[in-house]
């Protein structure tokens, strides 16, 4: 699933009406948004809708898609928010038969409605919504209320940085032509609900983003044959965990060991040794070769800036999680994948917490530029970065039980065991990050990290079936 800056949509919405006319993008608008809503209502006959209308193309989208509801014998209200109104879409659903209230008597029409058709502003607009339109989304949501967004809601920022703003909250957005950021990154996300794509006929040239789908995870997931051995399908070493928090080192091994890893190696501190051990017993304690290395979870206040300089010009793929970030020191290379979380991203690029929480986008592309490794931005929305590409790739979103102390321990062993196969650090940061999201979304509930780590089996199992 890709999704467009807005320059990028705004060049392929005049690409297409240098060829086909506006007026004609319009009405392949309309019939999507119109067909999207009619299957949304149990009986469109009787039903009862209010189009908030706006003075740009999303009211004239909702305007000719009230018309389309009209003749399914939907009774469509509309109320203009402002001066100015989309006149051939007005004058079109004035014909159909619907019929024009004013902000009292859309308020007051609320408990009586079947959905609210949200086509105040698009992607042009600042995000923040004022006066009695504010006050008109915030009692939908209270209503609760079924709102059917335009393109995106009303109020939103369509793209980084995203602001705490009013808006509407929708339960299925239609939007055009190609995904817009907000839906796919969060928090935003969380405000546009069920989203449809209607296709209107736009060209894009690369996207800004690229979600993964569960399906080609399946595909891509390093699913061993019958010639491997436990050598050939990876052996990972972790260097994590400490006195004072041995638990990230049982947790990224539990990660390493249920995501498939042919070997796990411990190359810690031998007083966690034993805890590892006494959990897992396949874990090896011996040194030698390893095919990829995991440093930081848990380290807390050890001292090893000297440990992450030269796992990283031994040119070993190698995970630098948690507290080995703050020994990064200079350039790092494509076989190195930082995990960091929000604060130790801005801890890397010297910046306040809260810029990287306003646009996490701009802040993980800059993280891998800037140190020349892979960088996977933890959270609500995963980001994986690569130095030089403009794409920045997204896992498999998750529900929220996955927030967790101990699910980023987990995560980079995960991620470790996924790089000794051989894979490169972008494609093991994205597959690590989903299947995390995926066996959290076929097991509800707050299941804590490790027991997790321990369903994973039985979500990869399915992918030797691809």
């Amino acid at each position: 699933m890709d999704a467009y800056l807005v320059a990028a949509i705004r060049e392929a919405e005049q690409r297409a009406i240098a060829v086909v006319g506006a007026e004609v993008l319009m009405q392949r608008a309309a019939a999507g948004l119109a067909a999207a809503i009619l299957r949304r209502l149990e009986r469109p006959y009787g039903s009862k809708v209010l189009i908030v209308v706006g003075s740009g193309n999303n009211g004239g989208d909702a305007l000719y898609a009230g018309v389309r509801m009209r003749g399914r014998g939907v009774a469509v209200t509309a109320w203009r928010t402002g001066s100015k109104v989309h006149d051939q879409g007005w004058q079109a659903f004035l014909a159909a038969g619907g019929r024009e209230v004013s902000d009292t008597e859309a308020l007051a029409s609320l408990p009586g409605l079947t959905a609210v058709v949200d086509g105040v502003a698009g992607i042009g607009s600042h995000p923040g919504l004022a006066g009695p339109v504010a006050v008109f989304a915030e009692a939908c949501q209270r209503a609760e209320v079924e709102v059917i967004a335009v393109d995106l809601p009303s109020g939103l920022a369509p793209e980084p940085p995203f602001v705490d703003a009013a808006h509407f909250t929708a339960s299925l957005t239609v939007t055009f032509g190609g995904y817009k950021l907000c839906q796919l990154l969060e928090p935003a996300r969380s405000a546009c609900g069920e989203i449809e794509l209607v296709d209107i006929g736009l060209q894009f040239d690369s996207p800004a983003v690229r979600e993964w789908s569960p399906a080609e995870v399946a595909a891509a997931w390093p699913v061993p044959d019958a010639t491997m051995d436990k050598y050939t399908r990876g052996v990972v070493g972790l260097d994590t965990g400490s006195g004072d928090y041995p638990g990230a080192a049982v947790l990224g091994a539990c990660g390493a060991i249920y995501a498939g890893s042919g070997m796990v190696r411990y190359l810690g501190p031998p007083q966690v040794a034993t805890k590892v051990v006494d959990r897992f017993p396949n874990v090896v304690t011996a040194t030698g070769r390893v095919q990829s290395l995991v440093l930081g979870s848990g380290w807390g206040d050890r001292k090893e800036k000297g440990l992450v300089a030269r796992a990283i010009s031994s040119g070993v793929p190698l995970v630098v999680d948690a507290d080995a970030l703050r020994y990064l020191d200079g350039p790092a290379h494509s076989k190195v994948l930082l995990t960091p979380h929000a604060g130790e991203l801005a801890y890397l690029l010297g910046i306040e917490r809260a810029e990287v929480s306003a646009d996490p986008l701009a802040a993980v592309r800059r993280a891998a530029d800037r140190t020349g490794a892979v960088v996977l931005l933890k959270g609500a929305t995963q980001y994986v970065a690569t130095p030089g590409e403009s794409v920045v790739q997204l896992g498999v979103p998750g529900p929220a039980w996955t927030a967790q102390a101990g699910s980023g321990d987990v995560l980079a062993g995960i991620a470790g065991a996924l790089l000794a196969t051989g894979l490169e650090p972008a494609r093991a940061a994205v597959l690590a990050a989903s299947i995390q999201a995926m066996t959290a979304a076929a097991n509800p509930g707050p299941h804590p990290p490790q027991e997790l780590a321990m369903l994973l089996p039985g979500v990869v199992a399915g992918f030797g079936d691809r």
